[in-house]
């Protein structure tokens, strides 16, 4: 009995899984090591990666890309289920852990690279980044952040990805502020 109901459980836990609702996200604001930190930790974040996306060298490095060669922005790609948290709430959390009022550049963090910009994998997602942006404007923020259709995201080398997780350290210009309440 104990045994068929363990398989139960198993078999409840893996259709959950495979019926699980996915989709993607891309968000740019200032360094991406800070900006993967902050949303990875986010409920129903499933997968993250740093990369670049916005510009129009093919391949770009981060040296190249650092050395405004390539006009790409450093980027976090987000999986998520859908099911656990939408797309409104990650907006909400990337407008919270940045000043969307910076023009290229967060904080200490200088230069296109940098810049605060939403990259739309369909129109849905810009509708609604564009709610969430005329919520800030109307609770008195000022929003630079671009509403951009997404192109090819060029994951970042590895050294860059979960780079805090690495290195055990903590954002130093990601840190959360609440604006939605």
């Amino acid at each position: 009995m104990q045994n068929s109901l363990r398989f139960y459980i198993f078999a409840t836990f893996l259709k959950k899984q495979t019926h699980m609702k996915t989709e993607q996200a891309i968000f740019a604001c200032g360094c991406f090591w800070g900006t993967q930190y902050q949303l990875e930790r986010a409920a129903g974040v499933l997968r993250t990666s740093v990369g670049y996306i916005g510009g129009k060298e093919p391949h770009p490095t981060y040296e190249a890309v650092k050395a405004h060669r390539t006009g790409h922005a450093e980027a976090v790609w987000v999986e998520y289920d859908a099911d656990t948290t939408s797309y409104i709430e990650l907006c909400r959390l990337f407008f919270e852990i940045h000043d969307p009022a910076q023009t290229d550049g967060i904080g200490p963090d200088l230069g296109p690279q940098y810049r605060s910009e939403i990259f739309y994998l369909n129109e849905r997602q810009r509708q609604e980044a564009a709610q969430v942006i005329e919520e800030l404007r109307k609770a008195g923020y000022e929003v630079h952040t671009r509403l951009t259709p997404a192109s090819t995201f060029w994951p970042g080398e590895d050294y860059h990805q979960h780079y805090y997780d690495k290195t055990d350290g903590v954002p130093y210009c990601h840190i959360r502020v609440k604006k939605f309440f």
